[in-house]
């Protein structure tokens, strides 16, 4: 039987009962829809927690731990081996937490082809000064335009830009919570001591706020020399080595390659950030969990007005049958009308979607926290808009088999015998 025909009666049918067609297409399309503002919500939200911490985060993390040595003097004593030893209240060695060969290193790893980015820090520790008070201070001294291009650092100024840091050798973007605290304006100079008792003039030209509190209120950033000369150390002075990967899932190999070949510390970011990841891949299971239950609800809904129409329809099937329409055909027909209720529910679903998707990422969303977020996260990746009318047909499909099925085996000698 020709296909017109068949997409033709399915036509006649659904517009024959157009309230129990829409309530059908309105199961699809809000859960389609739910599906859409779910996923585009909850992943944007991921998005942005996983910036706040991830985007900051070295995949793998280069230092030098001072620890107690695992070998103490007496072990290489051989008089005393085999016997049992007690070595009380040890101290690890009083040195300079300096990266050894820090430049060679530096430029082994620019030459990885596993390496997108190689930068180095120097932290240094100290107090704020602000008249008699006065605020633990820790300044990390980094290449600043490196910075800003690797971990997105101009995303976290308040005010200011990474170039303003760059271009002024004595500059500092102070954090905001000790910003707040020492009441200190764009353009200050403030005034930094270290443990050693020297004082420093630095002048703001920005705030720095990472959306951590306890972060904002003691770190900043400053440039890579000035923090050298505050810890009275030469050019070579590097005290951490941040690498980025093309291939975060690379990291944990990495790190461990690089604590047996080189003797450093080094940490990748899954282990430094194991709890949130595993809390970002709750939230992504539980989003589609309730998606997928919203879209098998609507499947059902379907299946149950498909099967009320059948009964209805069986004077009609016996006609079709009647007048030469096989089993298959009336199987097609009802089929059809399923896949139509799927597709057009599935669109105004994705459409639906959109539009709210749109809305909530115009809703202002203002916080202190994260003062350069202006409105709500969303993610509008296409592949959710792909999933999303794909399991619509998917779903109406099977909700449309099971009574198709049933039609296709009427015998209209039944129907007719019965009237």
């Amino acid at each position: 039987m020709k296909y017109s025909i068949i997409l033709s009666i399915s036509k006649t049918h659904l517009l024959s009962r157009k309230r129990q067609s829409i309530v059908a297409a309105l199961g699809v399309t809000f859960g389609i829809g739910a599906y859409i503002i779910l996923m585009s919500f909850m992943t944007g939200l991921n998005g942005l927690l996983d910036g706040l911490i991830l985007n900051r985060t070295p995949h793998v993390h280069m230092f030098n731990e001072q620890a107690p040595s695992d070998i103490q003097p007496i072990d290489r004593v051989p008089d005393y081996k085999g016997a049992f030893r007690v070595v009380r209240s040890v101290k690890p060695k009083t040195e300079i937490p300096r990266i050894h060969n820090a430049i060679p290193l530096m430029e082994l790893f620019e030459k990885d082809p596993r390496v997108k980015g190689v930068t180095r820090q120097v932290r240094a520790q100290g107090f704020y000064i602000a008249g008699s008070t006065q605020l633990t201070a820790s300044l990390l001294g980094v290449d600043v335009l490196k910075e800003a291009k690797q971990y997105n650092l101009n995303d976290y100024l308040v005010n200011g830009k990474a170039r303003e840091l760059a271009e002024n050798e004595n500059g500092i973007l102070l954090g905001k919570g000790a910003a707040d605290k020492m009441a200190a304006k764009i353009g200050d100079i403030i005034q930094v001591g270290t443990v050693k008792g020297d004082i420093f003039h630095l002048k703001v030209v920005g705030y720095y706020q990472s959306g951590l509190a306890d972060v904002d209120n003691v770190q900043s950033y400053v440039n890579l020399k000035t923090a050298q000369r505050i810890v009275g150390e030469s050019h070579d002075y590097i005290t951490d080595i941040n690498l980025k990967l093309y291939n975060m899932e690379e990291a944990p190999a990495m790190s461990k390659e690089i604590q047996v070949h080189h003797d450093i510390n080094a940490t990748d970011i899954q282990t430094a950030n194991a709890q949130f990841e595993t809390g970002t891949s709750v939230r992504t299971m539980i989003s589609y969990a309730v998606s997928i239950t919203l879209l098998i609800v609507a499947g059902f809904g379907i299946y149950n007005i498909l099967n009320m129409l059948i009964y209805e329809k069986m004077n009609d099937i016996a006609i079709l049958k009647a007048t030469g329409f096989s089993g298959k055909d009336v199987r097609n027909i009802f089929m059809s009308q399923a896949l139509i209720i799927g597709f057009v529910g599935g669109v105004v679903g994705l459409l639906v979607g959109l539009g709210v998707s749109i809305l909530i990422s115009k809703t202002p969303f203002e916080t202190q926290a994260l003062p350069t977020i202006k409105t709500f996260p969303v993610n509008f990746n296409p592949a959710y808009y792909v999933i999303g009318i794909i399991f619509a047909l998917i779903s109406t499909f099977f909700a449309g088999y099971f009574p198709s099925r049933r039609a296709k085996n009427i015998d209209p000698v039944d129907i007719i015998r019965g009237q």
